[in-house]
């Protein structure tokens, strides 16, 4: 039997996906990273970790694609008993994209693309791998504070993330019963390539940075090395809670 503790995170290559990846596997995590075109970049990091004594492995998915999704279960059935597992304990849906276009400009191909990746996506990824994740297991739907603190250019984005906060907490309900564990984390502007990569903009770091208690914009690290803590047992009295990691924007 595998005592050893496995995360399925979506969107593990690049970004968030990837630091949280990293400060699981230093926690002695084993992970199952997905990725959708980065695929250089992921071997590259899977190596990496290898190297180092971690285990990871990445499967390629389109999350967008609700329809690959019963394969992708089974490639990821074939990780775990590779892995001497039949189960992972915890599940980060991280994969997601964003536009940022005012809204009498925002377009329904935008829209529909926002709900496909960004709600659509974990709600039946979620469902289709709750077999294959175990009881007393950990979810972790990834939100934004701009569902809380408005900003122009955000509403189809935010929109769309408010309503995965949402369905976390009817998952917590009806989940509770397996003693699943279901929280979203809430991250602030963060510096690195999401939603084409503004946050690259001087101009655009300086404006957020000012509305930032802490004095500046968030790096990927900021999020991902709370994430072991959130999904540990230390944290197993939170559920159906939204964790907020965003230095204190717009308070």
């Amino acid at each position: 039997m595998n005592d050893v503790k496995i995360a399925l995170i979506t969107g593990a290559s690049r970004g968030f996906g990837r630091s949280m990846a990293a400060h699981l596997i230093d926690a002695g995590v084993s992970v199952i990273g997905t990725y959708n075109r980065s695929a250089v970049e992921a071997k590259e990091f899977a190596e990496q970790v290898t190297q180092k004594g971690g285990k990871l492995h990445f499967l390629q998915l389109d999350v967008a694609r609700v329809d690959v999704f019963p394969a992708f279960t089974d490639s990821v059935s074939e990780v775990l008993h590779g892995w001497r597992a039949q189960q992972f304990d915890y599940l980060v849906n991280n994969a997601g994209i964003g536009y940022f276009t005012p809204y009498a400009e925002t377009t329904e191909e935008q829209f529909d693309d926002l709900v496909s990746v960004n709600l659509k996506a974990p709600y039946f990824l979620t469902q289709r791998l709750l077999p294959l994740l175990a009881d007393e297991g950990r979810i972790l739907n990834l939100s934004t504070a701009l569902t809380r603190a408005v900003v122009p250019g955000g509403s189809a984005y935010a929109a769309v993330k408010g309503a995965l906060e949402v369905l976390t907490r009817y998952q917590a309900v009806e989940l509770a019963g397996r003693g699943i564990r279901v929280n979203t984390l809430r991250g602030g502007a963060t510096e690195s390539d999401f939603g084409g990569g503004i946050m690259h903009s001087d101009e655009v770091k300086e404006l957020s940075a000012a509305v930032i208690a802490l004095g500046r914009i968030g790096l990927p690290d900021d999020l991902g090395a709370a994430v072991p803590a959130v999904l540990s047992a230390a944290f197993g009295w939170a559920n159906g809670s939204c964790i907020e990691l965003s230095g204190g924007q717009s308070l």
